[in-house]
């Protein structure tokens, strides 16, 4: 993009500017529909949702067997919500500004196997490839008890296959440690930004990790470029994946069953705020997707991203989505959160949930830092930096009366709201290496 067509760009869209300055930006969509009118674009439904639900709770025989970390909850992959009321006051005194509600925790960053959101949609992913080979092998039929794949003659059947994936880590974890476990041979294409510790742990675990110097964009591009050169390689795309973003939404209908036990109402009067993390999309915008569905027009879903790698915030707020990337406005897509360097969203998430994504903000990496820090001292919970992106979110809901304008709040209702920070990696970090986030924190 030359500097004319940038500063057009500025002329009809003045968040760019903000962008380009990499100031702190928060943006609301004042182009956000209902359910009824966003849904239509998706396309997808709940009986999709429903679909990836009962794949999931046919492989838990296996995945407790293979992983016995998963039999606390029955072979399903999921993680804690937790009230974090120490945080919540660190953060009003921090910042200087009361929460309305209440601050909660959903744990994502501890979830089993992989230790982060990734567990969601790249363990189902892989788990959908691996049934429809089965499946049309005619090895497995869908009332088997999928323990049985767990066997020599599944390992050899498996290993005549190949899955390829591009990353900048947690997701790259998720895929290989699960294929690995199946016997599928896998290759990893990971970005620059990605830690030395996650190649480590790939590695450790048989898989093939190839690095580059280059960001995610590359990594993905080398890695679907492989791909085609093996016919039994099966590539699996974040940017476009469909199966990934339906192991994302099945979140929803958990966490609303989770919110059910805790006795929390989700309603007109009681609206519910989550805050995800994002970086090329389809891990937030796949739980976004199973929240809206889950809770209709009383959830608020809002994406944060550091001010070096806003590429969603680009995307959705001039309509181009993946035609853009933050370098061709003179970003440098370089950040210490690893998980949300992309410069490129996903169009396909962008243009499926523009119209049900109620805002976006981004955060310097120190705040996150900085953040990381206090929910340490506070609460004695360890998470990576940019699962503390979030965390920024309740704080900016309360501080912009725009927001609660534009949705016609009343002070009541935001008293009785909730606020979820979806955390979403950083239970696997190795001890020094969360040592030297800490100390960046104090820094």
């Amino acid at each position: 993009m030359n500097s004319d067509q940038i500063k057009h760009l500025i002329t009809q869209y003045p968040i760019v500017k903000d962008l380009i300055e990499l100031k702190k930006t928060v943006w609301f969509n004042s182009q956000f529909t209902t359910l009824d009118e966003g849904l239509p674009y998706v396309g997808l439904t709940q009986n999709d949702i429903d679909d990836a639900r009962d794949r999931l709770a046919r492989f838990a025989p296996y995945l407790m067997t293979v992983f016995p970390e998963t039999t606390v909850t029955d072979g399903i992959i999921e993680s804690e919500l937790i009230a974090i009321p120490n945080m919540q006051h660190a953060v009003e005194a921090h910042f200087g500004q009361d929460i309305y509600g209440k601050l909660w925790l959903k744990k994502d960053s501890h979830l089993p196997i992989s230790g982060s959101i990734k567990a969601r949609g790249g363990i189902y992913e892989v788990l959908y490839h691996a049934e429809k080979l089965a499946l049309q092998a005619g090895l497995l039929t869908v009332d088997d008890d999928y323990s049985k794949l767990n066997s020599p003659e599944f390992k050899t059947f498996f290993s005549q296959y190949s899955i390829a994936v591009g990353s900048t880590g947690n997701l790259g974890l998720s895929i290989g440690i699960m294929s690995a476990k199946l016997g599928l041979d896998v290759t990893v294409h990971m970005s620059a930004d990605a830690r030395q510790w996650k190649k480590d742990k790939l590695r450790s675990h048989g898989v093939t990790v190839i690095e580059y110097d280059q960001d995610y964009g590359v990594a993905v591009q080398e890695g679907r470029k492989a791909a085609l050169e093996n016919p039994n390689c099966f590539f699996i795309d974040d940017e476009n994946s469909q199966n990934l973003f339906l192991g994302y939404s099945v979140a929803g209908e958990r966490l609303k069953k989770q919110l059910e036990q805790k006795n929390i109402t989700v309603d007109h009067d009681h609206p519910l705020f989550v805050y995800l993390p994002c970086g090329v999309g389809g891990g937030p915008g796949g739980v976004a997707f199973g929240l809206k569905m889950a809770f209709g027009d009383h959830v608020h879903c809002i994406f944060a991203e550091p001010t070096h790698s806003p590429c969603m915030l680009l995307g959705v707020a001039t309509g181009l989505h993946d035609e853009i990337s933050v370098q061709d406005i003179g970003i440098d897509n370089i950040t210490a959160a690893d998980g949300l360097a992309v410069g490129r969203a996903s169009g396909f998430v962008g243009r499926a949930m523009e119209r049900l994504l109620d805002g976006f903000y981004t955060l310097d990496d120190q705040t996150m830092y900085t953040l990381l820090g206090i929910l340490h001292q506070s609460e004695h919970l360890k998470l990576e930096p940019s699962a503390l992106a979030g965390m920024l979110g309740p704080i900016l809901i309360s501080q912009h009366k725009a927001y609660a304008a534009l949705h016609q709040f009343t002070e009541q209702q935001l008293e009785n709201a909730n606020h979820i920070v979806w955390g979403t990696g950083g239970g696997m970090v190795p001890t020094e290496e969360m040592e030297n986030y800490l100390k960046k924190a104090l820094a």
